[in-house]
């Protein structure tokens, strides 16, 4: 596709958050499963649900715009999962594991924070009111996953596999 205007790039920005999306939803599965710590498999079958969620809004989105959300990969979300994946086959002890889901998980969230942040600021730009409260939603709700897991981290998960 030809980038001629900031619609153009909106779109292609958005067809990668989908993409990114997508991803995740065939991962976050995996993800709960190599958990130990039952607060994080809970944690992350909640984000699961958000995700699906996301990918849906994005959806409504593409309908508005008349377009279809597929035909591009985010490949920025292909190496955060590649990553993820690399660390659930290590020989590691299971808090400690944890410890790193959590931080692949953060990685993923400040992804997703990035793009949702600067696919709301071109919706805005575009005078898409819509889609900019769609946006400012799924963004306030990756900022409240990475405060979560953060605070897992601090006060559970990570003190377990310091021991």
């Amino acid at each position: 596709m030809k980038l001629e205007s900031l619609q153009d790039l909106y779109i292609e920005h958005l067809k990668d958050l989908y993409s990114a999306e997508t991803q995740l939803v065939k991962a976050l599965p995996k993800v709960e499963k190599a958990a130990s710590s039952e607060k994080l498999k809970a944690a992350v079958h909640k984000h699961l649900g958000q995700t699906q969620e996301h990918v849906r809004r994005l959806e409504d989105i593409f309908s508005t715009l008349k377009t279809k959300p597929t035909g591009k990969t985010c490949k920025g979300m292909e190496g955060l999962i590649s990553e993820a994946d690399e660390l659930l086959k290590e020989d590691a002890d299971p808090d400690v594991r944890d410890a790193g889901i959590i931080a692949a998980a953060q990685k993923v969230e400040h992804y997703e924070i990035s793009g949702y942040g600067t696919a709301r600021t071109f919706a805005q730009a575009l005078g898409d009111d819509k889609a900019v409260q769609t946006l400012q939603k799924t963004l306030d709700e990756e900022a409240q996953t990475d405060e979560d897991l953060s605070r897992l981290a601090e006060f559970s998960v990570n003190v377990k596999a310091m021991q």
